[in-house]
């Protein structure tokens, strides 16, 4: 095996095992810090040694017992395991884990660390892609336009709050799970917005990096949690969503709405692969079980993907999934959405009347006026047009999505 073939084992390794690597330390030694340094320590040795001796038959077993023997003598340096019953746990790890919560999976247990309540938002992003997706306190600095030393802190407030709080290192019971779960999809959507369309200046306008760790760490939630229909629902929006990346920017920046995108251009792999999840949580529907928020946006996103022109979109249906979306999440966000398939069936002055009662809610939102601009150029409004892509293109964070605004405003009559 040559030296770029070794490379190539040691990334996928990193992928595939760098979770359950740290959780499985995690578990043994109760310390997220320990946990995070062996591991590392253990990536490090791979690439020293597997050029040299070959990649083990089986990598995943090879880094963890060489990240716990890292983790035992960094404990033992540091003096912290003097009891001699503490000691022989370092040596002699045999005894049976103790099955905490409704799913006994390490890294499951990690997830549901990493996204706790009693954690803020943004530490819960960055403590989850750093223990989790296994990605750098760089990398992730980088993601959220954020000083890599103050990412740094970050992440170390977020594991001294596990530590001091005595948040539990367990998958909640079988009771609190559903709502636990919410939680966490809501740290991997967030991860994956960032990419989709990113918010600064200063980076590139869509990130497949993130969206990339997004969904593949919702497979893992949807491999071991494959009965929860609101983790399907966010998969499948997810690759719904990533399979129109490749039509989504234009060769010169711009930002490609989805009434104007090469269809053919589409990743047809990932839309079936979302279809079929959305087709699977309908017949769950059918059968009495309610759809939650993502399987309704995934099944929104299945009648976009479905059409193969923008013409033959089922406005109809997609407006009746809105309509099921807003009884359960009235955000303004939504009824924004919901009044662009309003202005397809019913015309934009339909649609303007429905933007224009959001105004309170979404005065500081660039997608609220830069919906607004574009109801107004479709009136024959030239100068409200003009006046709202200003506010739109001020508020606008994304380069690509700033570079189509700008195009369109300068195009009104």
């Amino acid at each position: 095996m040559n030296e770029v073939d070794v490379r190539e084992a040691v990334t996928r390794a990193h992928h595939e095992e760098w979770a359950r690597v740290v959780a499985a330390l995690t578990r043994r030694f109760g310390d997220l810090d320990v946990a995070e340094e062996a591991a590392a320590e253990a990536f490090a040795t791979a690439v020293e040694r597997w050029p040299a001796d070959g990649v083990p038959a089986n990598p995943g077993a090879w880094l963890t017992t060489t990240a716990n023997h890292k983790a035992i003598d960094r404990l033992r340096r540091e003096n912290k395991r003097d009891d001699k019953h503490k000691e022989a746990r370092l040596v002699h790890d045999d005894d049976p884990p103790e099955p905490l919560g409704a799913i006994d999976d390490d890294r499951l247990r990690l997830i549901f660390t990493c996204c706790h309540p009693a954690l803020a938002m943004d530490a819960r992003l960055a403590l989850t892609l750093r223990m989790v997706g296994g990605l750098t306190v760089p990398e992730i600095a980088r993601a959220f336009l954020v000083a890599e030393s103050a990412m740094g802190q970050r992440i170390t407030r977020a594991k001294a709050k596990i530590k001091t709080a005595r948040i539990p290192y367990r998958v909640p019971s079988a009771e609190d799970l559903p709502a636990r779960v919410t939680g966490v999809l809501a740290v991997l959507y967030l991860v994956f917005n960032e990419g989709y369309l990113a918010t600064g200046p200063d980076t590139d306008p869509l990130r497949h990096d993130l969206t990339a760790e997004a969904i593949r760490l919702t497979r893992l939630i949807r491999a071991l949690l494959p009965d929860d229909g609101e983790v399907a629902g966010l998969l499948a929006l997810m690759l719904l969503i990533e399979a129109r990346r490749a039509a989504r920017v234009s060769a010169s920046g711009e930002l490609v709405p989805l009434a104007d995108q090469d269809r053919g251009t589409w990743d047809t792999a990932l839309i079936a692969e979302g279809h079929r999840l959305v087709r699977e949580r309908l017949a769950a529907a059918a059968a009495g079980v309610a759809p939650g928020r993502y399987q309704i946006l995934a099944a929104i996103n299945a009648v976009h993907t479905s059409a193969r022109d923008v013409r033959d979109t089922d406005w109809s249906q997609v407006l009746a999934l809105y309509d099921q979306l807003v009884r359960l999440d009235p955000s303004p966000l939504i009824a924004l959405n919901r009044a662009i398939a309003v202005a397809e069936l019913d015309g934009p002055d339909v649609a303007l009347a429905a933007v224009n009662r959001l105004e309170d809610r979404l005065a500081g939102y660039h997608a609220y006026h830069a919906t607004r601009a574009d109801l107004l150029r479709r009136l024959g409004r030239g100068q409200e047009s003009r006046a709202a892509y200003d506010k739109a293109i001020e508020l606008a964070g994304n380069t690509a999505e700033t570079a189509y605004l700008t195009r369109r405003r300068t195009q009104l009559p």
